[in-house]
């Protein structure tokens, strides 16, 4: 298993940020990722999306920026509010204004996070490549799928299922109709037949809900 803690110090020295400061950073990302409210979006989320990217980082244009947008892209989430990407990109371009990074490359990094929200196609197939890494827990076995439904539901929790339901249904439809869930070729090879399989039969447990 990847040692974050390791992989976000490391990759920061890089970007020229004080020892200091990467500690600070550090302790802020765990706080946020381990609030007992996240049951899915948390640091085995991030684990999960690591190792799906590094298998594949000869791929990226620029592998430094995709993992920063990794550990920003859900450090705020709030079941609540519809701009969480928004919110979280707008934390990681405050916390990355001391990077040795030209403002072209910055905004790069704010655009993946970016792209988290809608999961479309991308003129950035760095941006695919991640968003896709973001949604590979869609294609896995059924059990894997199955936790993962009960973790989002879990986080959720402070909906009744007469809110949850209509609302989940929405969101698995959305995926369904998409020409194609995985945008890139590696991802959609990988996951993408199974992924329609889990999103269609939970989504039939959904069938009666109005």
């Amino acid at each position: 298993m990847p040692n974050l803690s390791e992989i976000f110090t490391k990759t920061l020295s890089l970007c020229g940020v004080d020892e200091y400061t990467t500690k600070s950073r550090w302790t802020e990302i765990e706080i946020y990722y381990s609030h007992p409210d996240r049951y899915y979006h948390n640091l085995d989320h991030l684990e999960h999306c690591y190792n799906e990217l590094v298998a594949i980082k000869n791929k990226l244009e620029d592998w430094e920026c995709i993992k920063v947008a990794l550990f920003y892209h859900d450090i705020v989430y709030k079941v609540t509010s519809n701009k969480n990407e928004e919110d979280s990109a707008n934390l990681a371009r405050l916390r990355m204004k001391n990077f040795s990074w030209s403002k072209a490359r910055v905004e790069r990094c704010i655009s993946h996070v970016l792209s988290t929200k809608w999961h479309s196609y991308s003129d950035d197939s760095d941006s695919n490549y991640f968003t896709d890494s973001d949604l590979s827990i869609l294609g896995n076995s059924p059990s894997i799928y199955s936790r993962y439904c009960a973790d989002i539901r879990k986080e959720y929790s402070i909906f009744p299922d007469f809110i949850y339901k209509p609302g989940r249904r929405k969101v698995i439809k959305r995926f369904l109709e998409m020409d194609r869930i995985f945008k890139t070729q590696y991802f959609y090879e990988q996951f993408e037949a199974q992924a329609r399989i889990n999103l269609s039969e939970e989504l039939s447990q959904y069938t009666q809900v109005t």
